[in-house]
């Protein structure tokens, strides 16, 4: 008796070994590409903005930490902010932060809300 593999009638349908179907790459592809654009780009662009304006950081400028600290901006040195941030017995308590750490960025003069924010 014959258990019916390939030999014994063909029961067993044969398929391509190993053959990768184009149509998968494309759609990978294609998911790629819209997430690229729809995602990626999008967020890329909006922390070059946001890097930018943060550059354009300048002393007497209010500034609120990732940390939650207030203070304003006495002196700006490359990527690091001076933030006064109290005053205790006459002397201004100053804090180095770098510029990445900053979380919302207002403008002096500028009323209302912050321009900024992550």
């Amino acid at each position: 008796m014959d258990s019916g593999g390939v030999a014994g009638g063909g029961l067993v349908p044969l398929q391509a070994q190993g053959g990768v179907d184009l149509a998968f790459f494309l759609m990978m592809g294609a998911i790629f590409a819209i997430f690229y654009f729809l995602v990626i780009r999008p967020q890329q662009k909006q922390q070059r903005e946001r890097e930018a304006f943060l550059r354009t950081a300048a002393r007497g400028d209010e500034v609120v930490t990732q940390g939650g600290i207030h203070g304003r901006v006495s002196a700006v040195e490359g990527d690091v902010l001076e933030v006064e941030v109290a005053r205790v017995r006459g002397e201004k308590v100053k804090l180095r932060i770098s510029l990445s750490r900053i979380d919302q960025l207002t403008k002096a003069g500028a009323s209302g809300a912050p321009e900024a924010e992550a």
